[in-house]
């Protein structure tokens, strides 16, 4: 793709619909968790999650009713591990948010997108901005208020799935599966869940059934889809700036609906996180679009034929 042709799809009316569909996504996650949290003691923190994906994957496969005839062995390669990390990302994301307020869970996860980022550009600006960014982990965990350790842990691995999760939605999306390829996604998911489901579903009950529902339809279904389709409108960095939107819901959503009121300096800490964290994803994005950009000219100047006689 030429640097005009990007200029033409990346226009800034589709920039600002990509914004929306991520805030829609970050929103829906956020208050998917707090129909979660009432069931994570009848049903299980990984049961919950495990259902949830279930119903999201059936209600995604019933809309897209994706081809499973056709594809590349690179094509399933990507669709499997875009499961996994869907699975490993949300089980380990609600273990945190069961000892952690939503607001620190979500900003430690968002440190997996930085954490990409970061490595893929290896720049001083980075690393300072990384320097800034585990100093707001520092404010959360040291002095935002007593946490549990083992929560912390299971954010940090939370935001190691999730930094996978985003290697593999650019790779899925620009493999041409679209929204079929993440319905099977989220189906793999699912299926590696399964010894978590099986045993959750005798202990659902009837107040159970509209929670769960909408915590995987607005969690899962939704998050999944307009995260896939603000991809196609947009670049990964603008994407991955995006991203921040997660934290700043989830404070907000918890503030409001769990009653999660946190410290000024745990606060002040993802404060630090989300804007040390944007502005890596940034500055690694732009150089990666200008690298490419560059190859993309050397390859058009080589490939260039001559001018014919008479044009």
């Amino acid at each position: 793709m030429s640097s005009s042709s990007t200029a033409q799809r990346f226009t800034r009316g589709a920039i600002i619909r990509a914004m929306f569909l991520v805030l829609i996504g970050a929103t829906g996650v956020q208050l998917s968790a707090v129909f979660a949290v009432g069931l994570f003691e009848p049903l299980g923190v990984l049961g919950t999650s495990s259902m949830r994906l279930a119903i999201a994957a059936v209600f995604l496969l019933i809309i897209f009713r994706p081809k499973l005839r056709g594809r590349t062995r690179a094509e399933w390669l990507g669709i499997v591990l875009y499961g996994v990390a869907m699975a490993s990302m949300n089980a380990l994301l609600y273990l945190a948010v069961d000892r952690l307020p939503l607001g620190i869970a979500t900003t430690l996860d968002f440190l997996g997108p930085c954490a990409v980022a970061l490595l893929a550009s290896r720049r001083l600006r980075e690393g300072l901005l990384a320097v800034v960014a585990l100093l707001g982990v520092a404010l959360i965990a040291g002095f935002g208020g007593p946490l549990d350790p083992l929560g912390i842990v299971f954010g940090l691995l939370a935001g190691t799935a999730f930094g996978l999760y985003t290697l593999l939605a650019a790779h899925v999306g620009q493999s041409g599966s679209g929204l079929p390829g993440v319905s099977l996604s989220v189906a793999v998911a699912a299926i590696l869940t399964l010894p978590f489901t099986v045993p959750t579903i005798p202990l659902i009950q009837t107040p159970h059934l509209l929670p769960l529902v909408a915590s995987a339809l607005l969690g899962t279904a939704l998050a999944f889809t307009v995260d896939t389709l603000a991809g196609k409108l947009t670049s990964a960095r603008v994407l991955g700036v995006f991203f921040a939107f997660d934290p700043v819901v989830g404070t907000i959503v918890g503030a409001i609906f769990l009653h999660q009121l946190l410290t000024p300096i745990a606060v002040s800490g993802i404060v630090l996180v989300v804007a040390a964290g944007a502005g890596i994803v940034w500055l690694a994005g732009a150089d990666a679009e200008r690298r490419r950009l560059e190859h993309e000219r050397a390859e058009g100047s080589a490939g260039e034929p001559p001018p014919s006689v008479g044009s």
